[in-house]
């Protein structure tokens, strides 16, 4: 394989190109994906592993072209470059310090303009990236949140930045403004009383799992969503966690019933990017759950549905 579609013996994704920070060479891409293999404190019985999520996705999107019939026969290949920008250096043993890199790391990333997609890991790592992208824009991020879960609590056994808190430290920041937060997909048991409350006393607004499957216009809800975003803020940024989709579509996940369908979670994110999202992250699968690697080869198709929406939306200005 060329050594430039490749990190040591993983595919770079989509078949793209290996790009890094440090040159010129992303000049001459669109999007830039990179990996962030941090796993924080486990929070949930033995589901843990998600720092192997970059690798995984890497290697099964192996088998995908940028091809989508179903979307007027759009080849994202045609219009998109991929660079690869490989995985950021966290360390283990020290969670302030690997929040520290990946805002440094998130930082470079957004200075180049591109379209980025940072591959989980689990859900902690989205704190940091919003925080440099809001430094990056000098101004407020709103953010649309699709997962079965808050992620508010303030803390898990005095970690502040464990997967169930990022979103406790993004209502502290100045960096983004609370109204235009929209938790979105949330549903299930697992959710406590108080993070719903948080949620609504800080000014958030929720769209759970049921109120999608009720609705009668996934487009519009997608706008809803939208709007209350994009109110006063200078960009838009999407987080998605695998267990928004229904432990039937998501094996690779906490097994969370009621979820999305894999068809809802793309047209909602489709729409999204149609309408202008600034960057967006997938976190949150457990290769070693997932023993077909089933949830790591959707994440291509969730990928390719937001960079279709983006190049429609850059055909219709």
């Amino acid at each position: 394989m060329n050594n430039e579609r490749i990190y040591g013996n993983t595919p770079c994704y989509l078949g793209g190109k290996k790009v890094s920070l440090k040159d010129d060479s992303t000049n001459d891409r669109d999007v830039l994906v990179y990996g962030v293999p941090w796993e924080g404190s486990v929070t949930w019985g033995d589901y843990t592993g998600a720092e192997l999520g970059p690798k995984v996705i890497r290697l099964n999107s192996a088998r995908y072209s940028g091809y989508l019939p179903e979307l007027n026969h759009m080849d994202v290949f045609k219009h998109y470059t991929i660079g690869d920008l490989g995985d950021v250096d966290v360390m283990p043993s020290d969670t302030p310090e690997t929040m520290r890199r990946i805002e440094e790391f998130a930082s470079k990333v957004w200075k180049t303009d591109k379209f980025p997609v940072a591959f989980g890991g689990d859900h902690g790592i989205t704190y940091p990236i919003v925080k440099a992208l809001s430094e990056e824009i000098e101004g407020k991020v709103g953010i649309i949140h699709l997962d079965a879960h808050y992620d508010n609590h303030p803390d898990y056994e005095g970690d502040l930045y464990a997967r169930s808190t990022p979103f406790h430290r993004i209502y502290e920041s100045e960096s983004v403004r609370n109204e235009s937060i929209v938790h979105m997909g949330i549903h299930g048991p697992r959710n406590k009383p108080e993070t719903g409350q948080y949620a609504e006393e800080v000014g958030a607004t929720t769209i759970s799992s049921r109120e999608i499957r009720q609705s009668k216009d996934l487009v519009e809800l997608a706008r809803r969503a939208y709007d209350i975003a994009s109110e006063g803020t200078e960009a838009v940024y999407l987080s998605i966690c695998s267990d928004v989709l229904d432990f039937a579509f998501n094996p690779g996940g906490p097994v969370d019933g009621n979820g999305l369908t894999s068809y809802e979670l793309v047209e909602l994110v489709h729409e999204f990017s149609k309408l202008g999202i600034r960057g967006m992250d997938y976190v949150e699968i457990y290769p070693q759950q997932d023993t077909n690697d089933n949830s790591s080869h959707f994440v291509s198709t969730v990928v390719l549905y937001a960079l279709a929406g983006n190049i429609l939306r850059e055909q219709n200005k």
